[in-house]
């Protein structure tokens, strides 16, 4: 019989990374709390949403379940639900099921939260239409992909708001996909700052700018999205989309790709920055409040005060979580830091 239990939230890049290590460990049970079935393989989601025929969704869309089928019932445990917060006196976590709305609490020794973030969207709170760039956090993803992968092949002039990653990548699918089909669309970067990608070196930047501008991709730096309005169905240029610089432009669909928001509604106040993030160490740990005793609530991945918020970069906090929370659990000293480095 497990002696220890440990209390995943979130079954994405870090809460799966984090699992595996930690079913290793002696006496351990693992319980994994996650909205959907699935785990979402959301790196390849603006080729996703652009090209429908480039992937079957049992490649994309992968059952958490699977992944762990190796390890006993008293070991391993899949909770499908949504966690609505967190007891760290009782050390207790209360669920939503996601397949019957009932609600279910849960013990544990140790706790990793690692619930992520979401991004306007995904959650569709701009435009009304969620684009999933991230897991949506509802047992919807395919249902969401599929309307996302409709829209997209219907619009004939589509403007994107950020040139960072997603943005870029995008751009770049649409463009390509669109004369696959030997369609005609016009596509709009929009980027507040003075080059596409501007957290990598400038030749980086100039070579994507130029990949873009061969797939007639039109590019606008230095100008803001202000702010975007749709004008009806009816309307042959439904969305208003006004710049910065004082332009407006017109389309038939507008997709914002900047922006982050911590999945942290459950999180206690006292464990949260100013902006919801969840404070953590370097150990990971979740930052006890002054003078108390260090909590048994570490975190991992896109939903901590570490800013740059990339997939590998979630593997690696995963990785120094676990093996704190393994250090913890067998009494041994040796601790693991994490460090994210800067930007290029």
């Amino acid at each position: 019989m497990a002696s220890t239990t440990v209390v995943i939230i979130g079954g994405s890049v870090a809460g799966l990374t984090a699992a595996h290590p930690l079913l290793a460990v002696a006496g351990v049970k693992v319980v994994l709390i996650n909205p959907s079935p699935t785990f979402f393989w959301n790196i390849a989601a603006p080729r996703i949403v652009t090209k429908p025929a480039a992937f079957e969704s049992q490649q994309y869309l992968l059952p958490i379940k699977d992944a762990f089928a190796q390890y006993p019932a008293e070991s391993f445990e899949f909770i499908l639900g949504t966690a609505t917060a967190i007891n760290a006196e009782s050390k207790t976590v209360s669920l939503t099921l996601s397949d019957s709305d009932d609600t279910k609490t849960i013990p544990f020794d140790y706790l990793l939260i690692a619930s992520g973030a979401s991004t306007p969207a995904t959650t569709g709170q701009i435009t009304g239409l969620a684009i999933p760039f991230k897991p949506t956090n509802y047992n919807n993803l395919e249902e969401a992909i599929q309307t996302a992968q409709d829209h997209i092949a219907k619009a004939q002039n589509i403007v994107i708001g950020g040139a960072g990653p997603v943005g870029v990548e995008l751009a770049g699918e649409l463009a390509e996909a669109a004369a696959a089909d030997g369609r005609s669309v016009s596509i709009t970067l929009v980027t507040a700052t003075d080059r596409v990608l501007p957290m990598l070196k400038e030749s980086a930047s100039q070579a994507a700018e130029k990949q873009l501008q061969a797939k007639r991709v039109s590019i606008i730096t230095a100008s803001r999205v202000t702010d975007a309005k749709a004008n009806g169905e009816g309307d042959s240029k439904p969305w208003a989309i006004k710049l910065s610089s004082g332009h407006e432009l017109t389309a038939d669909m507008y997709i914002p790709t900047t922006g982050c928001e911590p999945n942290s509604q459950f999180v206690p106040p006292a464990f949260l920055d100013e902006d919801g993030w969840v404070k953590v160490d370097k150990e990971m740990r979740v930052l006890s409040p002054e003078n108390s005793t260090p909590l048994s609530i570490y975190a991992a991945g896109d939903i901590t005060t570490n800013s740059m918020r990339l997939s590998f970069k979630a593997v690696e906090q995963a990785r120094a979580a676990a093996a704190n929370i393994k250090s913890d659990i067998e009494g041994k000293t040796d601790r693991k830091s994490y460090d994210q480095g800067r930007a290029c």
